[in-house]
């Protein structure tokens, strides 16, 4: 059973890459949509199936575990694959968003369907290796696999600024990238192990240790390198110009998922293995992500005017609370974000999704140009109205219960840094709401009466409304029953830290 779902878990990632080369190889349009639908669907139906049959008391250890020979065994690289209690909801989330940009690309009528659907699919079937994958290098590998497309498809099919926005991503996340490779490599060379297998690189550390200034350096490089493709302020700026200039689809996996990367990388592998590290730079982290990520950024995604400028914003003060959590050295915290991550990444893909179905029906970005829009688009406010709440932290949404376990570490940890984090939700109830208020009531502006009377806007259609529903249901899911992902996370979390599960707190022993 355990050897059928380990070639579950190859398939889901093998089939979106597979669909990409036969789309590549000249299969005519009408095909490549059709396969391009089933590669999209395959991977979110095993997902779920993987989900449903994880042991309820196995989240410590990886379960589906396959070994694949790629030839470089001889340098302790292969392509192990598997899926433990923290890798499992990230997992399903790139699964999720990956079905719902998928489905809403298919019925997008992009320019050169063919390219952007083959595309879209390298990206998705990379963001499934990275939070299967057990050997380091080839989280690293799956990672920049996703990251190739992103580029191209600014560069295609984005909007206002797409070279230049296209150029900046590219010049900060490769320099992100290249400080988290040297922080993985330095980990595989201190440890003393042969292999770059995590379970490996773990029995080697716990065995042997390493000095608290190797640690320092090392989660350092691993710190800011993963924290610049998170965008960890001030490493930020290229987030908001990439996320308005790309295609929706597009911008959906970065936000939603790829974007999770490295704070993925921070909780699965440089907390566990560098506990030093993690302790001599809590504050520094601290720090940037309350004042930079959360205050600064807050006040700056109020001053926008244009609403995916001020989608791609509060994406990066949402950060801040992920980079708090981790900061707090807790497992509380490091469990609330990693629920933080999968509802984010659920609400952020909704809202940038919605964003265009909104630039459909008024021909523009600009918040001061719009209005009344609840009248003839229902649907769409509905389902806007719900995305932001869900961003902004309301109880019955999935982000809820990140949130409020983060604040509950942050409090132990800096009474003055959880103050300014509540201040944080603040700004972001009064961004969201404004953006709401303007966009769908009130009386529409000049511009949207002579849209509206050319253009009369029409509400959304299945081919945007069936994955709006895909991740509200998602996000629903999770609010009322976050257990549904925390039991796994809580066994996941690091020996030594006190453990939460949504609504109870519990310790686990700690570590001498």
């Amino acid at each position: 059973m355990n050897s059928l779902h380990a070639q579950l878990l190859q398939l889901a990632i093998a089939t979106p890459l597979v669909a990409a080369l036969i789309i590549a190889g000249g299969l005519p349009k009408r095909f490549a949509v059709k396969l391009a639908g089933v590669a999209f669907v395959v991977p979110a139906l095993i997902a779920a199936w993987l989900w449903q049959q994880f042991p309820a008391e196995g989240g410590a250890t990886y379960h589906y575990l396959s070994n694949m020979d790629t030839g470089l065994g001889r340098f302790g690289i292969t392509l192990k694959l598997g899926l433990n209690g923290i890798a499992l909801p990230l997992f399903l989330l790139a699964a999720t968003v990956g079905l719902a940009a998928g489905l809403y690309a298919l019925r997008s009528g992009a320019e050169r369907l063919k390219l952007y659907l083959m595309l879209l699919l390298i990206m998705q079937g990379g963001l499934l290796g990275v939070f299967a994958s057990v050997d380091i290098f080839f989280f690293y590998f799956f990672h920049e696999l996703a990251l190739i497309p992103t580029f191209i498809m600014v560069g295609i099919w984005g909007g206002r600024d797409r070279n230049y926005a296209a150029m900046k991503m590219t010049i900060y996340l490769t320099a992100g990238a290249l400080l988290s490779l040297l922080g993985l490599i330095a980990i595989y060379v201190k440890s003393g192990a042969q292999s770059f297998d995590l379970i490996e690189l773990k029995a080697a550390l716990a065995h042997q240790g390493l000095a608290p200034t190797a640690q320092k350096y090392i989660f350092g490089l691993l710190l800011f390198g993963f924290g610049t493709l998170v965008s960890l302020w001030p490493l930020h700026t290229w987030a908001p110009l990439g996320y308005g200039a790309a295609p929706s689809s597009a911008a959906m996996l970065h936000a939603g998922v790829l974007k999770k990367f490295g704070l993925y990388g921070l909780i699965q592998i440089a907390l566990p293995l560098l506990p030093a590290g993690a302790q001599t730079w809590a504050w520094q982290l601290a720090l940037l992500a309350g004042i930079g990520n959360v205050l600064v950024i807050g006040f700056i995604t109020l001053a926008q005017r244009d609403l995916k400028q001020m989608l791609g914003y509060s994406s990066v003060m949402h950060m801040g609370y992920c980079f708090l959590g981790i900061s707090c050295l807790s497992a509380i915290g490091t469990g609330g974000v990693v629920l933080l991550m999968v509802a984010h990444g659920l609400s952020v893909a909704l809202l940038f999704m919605l964003a265009t179905s909104v630039h459909h029906r008024t021909h523009t970005f600009d918040l001061a140009e719009m209005g009344g829009l609840a009248q003839k688009t229902p649907v769409l406010a509905a389902c806007f109205v719900a995305g932001t709440m869900a961003s902004i932290g309301l109880p019955a949404f999935a982000n809820f219960w990140g949130e409020l376990a983060i604040f509950v570490a942050l409090w132990k940890f800096s009474p003055g840094l959880t103050a300014v984090a509540v201040a944080g939700v603040v700004i972001s109830a009064i961004y969201g709401l404004r953006a709401v208020a303007r966009i769908f009531f009130g009386p529409p502006s000049e511009h949207l009466q002579q849209v509206m009377a050319q253009h009369p806007p029409a509400d959304l259609g299945w081919g945007e409304r069936l994955p709006a529903l895909i991740l509200l249901a998602a996000l629903l899911w999770l609010g009322f029953y976050p257990q549904a992902l925390s039991r796994s996370i809580d066994q996941a979390l690091p020996v030594g830290l006190a453990s939460v599960s949504a609504g109870s707190v519990t310790v686990s022993p700690v570590q001498p």
